[in-house]
């Protein structure tokens, strides 16, 4: 079963991983940043609809950018209206969960996350839904990110700064989200770094892989 070809609205977490949080306080400009301190409330974007596409896509590199950042995550498929839902509630509102591949233009600052750099035809690849009946504990769920069959990142989403029903309990406190929006639920530190001709592979238990291919801008 996969996610309806135009899902709704997908929307990225930033900072949703312990290491994201502990790299920004070792930068050491918390205090003249935009944050001012550790974010209070969940940090978002939005991969718009051009962003979307399929399992087993030719995603273009742009020219002018040597290098993509892979940004493999964990997307959480609405399946009805949720607001202010508690955390006891919020998994009750998913249809299922999905892989995504949040590819990124390389770029130092998270503080207001450009456009240009994250919302690219094709820079958000999208696998198929797994039922959320199938998925007995998602918050121990291991994701490995292989490139050219190479593992390149491994890691579990128990190291989450808001758990899954934390994370949509506080975002639902101060918006809705509709049937068929995506959230996910945030990209760890040490993204892959990719290029023109490599295969991302993003794989996790009990999910089909998630592959893209990467290929020069005007090639597909």
């Amino acid at each position: 079963m996969q996610i309806p070809p135009q899902p709704g609205t997908v929307y990225g977490t930033l900072l949703n991983h312990q290491a994201n949080l502990a790299t920004l306080q070792a930068q050491g400009d918390l205090a003249a940043s935009v944050y001012k301190a550790l974010p209070q409330v969940p940090v978002l974007y939005i991969k718009t609809a051009n962003t979307v596409v399929g399992p087993d896509a030719h995603v273009e590199v742009p020219a002018e950018v040597s290098e993509l950042e892979a940004g493999a995550t964990l997307g959480l498929v609405i399946a009805r209206t949720a607001t202010a839902v508690t955390t006891a509630q919020a998994l009750s509102h998913l249809a299922g969960y999905v892989l995504i591949n949040d590819l990124t233009v390389p770029h130092a600052s998270v503080h207001r996350p450009p456009v240009r750099h994250r919302n690219r035809d094709g820079f958000c690849p999208i696998g198929a839904l797994l039922p959320a009946g199938e998925l007995a504990d998602p918050q121990q769920l291991e994701i490995v990110v292989k490139v050219n069959g190479q593992e390149r990142q491994r890691f579990r989403l128990d190291a989450l700064v808001r758990s899954l029903p934390q994370l949509l309990a506080d975002v639902t406190e101060f918006m809705t989200l509709q049937a068929g929006d995506v959230l996910h639920v945030g990209v760890p530190e040490g993204a892959p770094r990719v290029r023109v001709g490599d295969v991302v592979t993003i794989e996790a238990a009990g999910f089909a892989p998630l592959v893209t291919h990467l290929v020069a801008e005007g090639a597909r």
